[in-house]
């Protein structure tokens, strides 16, 4: 995951350059006149699209301060042929693929069940939403990526697959013929945000600005709402953490992926490496010290925090499965990849299943209880892997029981 296609790849030859402007009021007010908004964050600056020469004009605006929006991408998707990595098919190999069962702790599980009444948004590539096994499941479809329009109401569609791919494993419903594939929460309504184009890429503004429109969505119908997000970066946005600070105050778990940037320390990504997120690690179907073992191209954390079970910024939190997961596709089928975005959706599925469980809780409630279900399950294979609190695992594999 992460191959950061940050903004610092673009050159001074480019027409455009989406920028981030912050200054006073009054400077402010005078530069959204001449340059126009894309959005808008309040006293803390708004972001707009300029051409070279404004760029410059900006740069030279002693009363303004000026950054370039970094992008934000899609997870990597990892495709190994010795793991079915990349294979699509008319129906799934499994209706309850070995990340389900495992994660529900039942090898023998047929269909699975749970999430009524809690939202899930999938800030990704968008969803297929006539998919027979996510029909019904749609409850909200905005459009974040256009680059003319900054929102598009009812419009998600994925020309990607990698946001029907994570869609699916949060909630899939086994199709109106139950002959598809089952999700951890199928219960659960899809709130599906596409803050990504087709190419898998996006601007951090228009992932913060999704974030904020998700929190804002909770409060007003006054619902239970996971963000889910299998997208990052190796460099800190300050517009996506304060975007995911707002939300989290505002009562949302977010959930989001820890990277594949490999297992050396500290190669954790962002906004998964935030106090306020779950990072979430990439376990695959192999035993090893007796546990599952975490996939060798899963981040790592910081490991000068091992072993305290405190959450700190650059910490994984906990660990699902993300090597070799088969789940619904952009053309109706079904495909196996691998990547820590496949072992996010397990996770916001099953914070989503626990939330319609115990609809009183809040979100610090949710999250500490899937912080202790993963202890009950600690992660002792792989690099870097260790009993207890590790920068490989988090705390552990968070399991249905």
């Amino acid at each position: 995951m992460f191959a950061t296609g940050a903004f610092g790849q673009q050159t001074d030859k480019q027409e455009s350059y989406r920028v981030y402007i912050q200054g006073s009021g009054a400077a402010q007010a005078k530069a959204k006149t001449d340059y126009g908004v894309r959005w808008d964050f309040g006293s803390k600056g708004f972001t707009t699209t300029v051409n070279a020469s404004q760029y410059q004009a900006l740069l030279n605006n002693k009363n303004l301060s000026i950054e370039k929006v970094p992008e934000v991408n899609a997870g990597q998707v990892i495709k190994e042929k010795a793991q079915g990595g990349g294979t699509v098919a008319a129906l799934p190999s499994d209706q309850t693929p070995w990340g389900i069962q495992a994660i529900y702790n039942d090898p023998a599980i047929a269909k699975t069940s749970g999430g009524t009444g809690v939202k899930v948004a999938v800030l990704d590539t968008g969803v297929l939403k006539t998919h027979r096994d996510l029909t019904g499941s749609l409850e909200q479809c905005k459009d974040f990526s256009q680059m003319k329009s900054p929102l598009v109401e009812g419009s998600c569609s994925d020309g990607n697959g990698h946001g029907t791919h994570v869609s699916g494993t949060v909630l899939a419903n086994g199709g109106t013929d139950g002959l598809g594939i089952y999700g951890v929460a199928p219960e659960a309504k899809l709130w599906s945000y596409k803050v990504l184009n087709d190419r898998g890429s996006g601007y951090s503004d228009d992932i913060a600005s999704a974030i904020q429109t998700v929190a804002d969505q909770a409060t007003a119908l006054g619902v239970h709402v996971v963000i889910s997000m299998s997208l990052g970066s190796s460099t800190k946005s300050s517009l996506i953490s304060d975007a995911v600070d707002y939300a989290y105050g505002k009562g949302v778990l977010v959930v989001a992926a820890a990277g594949n940037d490999g297992s050396a320390d500290n190669t954790i990504g962002y906004p998964g490496a935030l106090v306020n997120a779950v990072a979430v690690a990439a376990l695959e179907n192999v035993q090893e010290n007796g546990t599952y073992r975490v996939a060798d191209f899963s981040s790592r954390g910081n490991s000068a925090t091992d072993g305290d079970y405190v959450i700190q910024e650059r910490d994984v939190e906990v660990s699902a499965p993300g090597r070799a997961i088969e789940s619904t596709w952009n053309d109706g089928t079904y495909n196996t990849i691998s990547g820590t975005s496949m072992a996010t959706p397990h996770v916001s599925g099953l914070a989503a299943k626990i939330w319609a469980a115990n609809p009183s809780w809040n979100n610090s409630q949710l999250r500490t209880e899937l912080q202790n279900r993963a202890k009950q399950y600690d992660i002792k294979g792989g690099i870097s892997a260790a009993a207890g609190d590790d920068n490989a695992s988090g705390f552990g594999f968070a399991r249905v029981k």
